[in-house]
């Protein structure tokens, strides 16, 4: 399915340097206080680089990847597919961490940042086709309301980076 029509999410590599450079960061910092404390021993560094790589894993971005009909979302050990025209449910899960998730007719799932498909037009586009696919099958009958409002998001955005780039703010 990841053949040339498929696209990937612009921003995963820079979120992906800011999680590595994140985490060595903290590394270097326990390290440091523990060699200045003279309290270094190689059990400690075991134990400080353990917690590293675990709050690393915790921050690993995940990455989406859409092509004509499918979205992929890949995480550090899996990656979850639906079928945008196949879809039977989009639900919005606002908190601390808001997530959209969506659901195909095969049942298959995924969950993502609404904020991948705000900040990369792309994405949302071979998403909003494969969604409207689905609504005029008769599948998509929860959650058209959701892709409207990310949908205005989505130009909102997308014209507000235009009169900055033009210098009509």
């Amino acid at each position: 399915m990841h053949g040339p029509a498929a696209y990937r999410d612009r921003r995963w590599t820079a979120e992906l340097r800011t999680t590595a450079c994140g985490t060595a960061g903290v590394l270097c910092l326990m390290l440091g206080v523990d060699l200045a404390c003279h309290t270094l021993d190689p059990l400690r560094a075991a134990c400080w680089t353990a917690l590293a790589v675990v709050l690393f894993a915790a921050l690993f971005p995940a990455r989406v990847t859409a092509g004509a009909g499918w979205l992929a979302v890949r995480g550090l050990l899996r990656e979850r597919r639906v079928r945008t025209d196949l879809l039977v449910l989009v639900h919005r899960s606002d908190g601390m961490a808001p997530r959209l998730v969506l659901r195909d007719v095969l049942g298959d799932r995924v969950e993502l940042d609404p904020k991948v498909l705000t900040a990369d037009p792309a994405l949302w586009h071979l998403l909003d086709t494969g969604a409207r696919l689905s609504r005029e099958r008769g599948l998509l009958r929860s959650g058209s309301e959701v892709l409207r409002v990310l949908g205005e998001c989505v130009d909102r955005d997308g014209a507000r980076k235009i009169f900055e780039a033009s210098g009509m703010e």
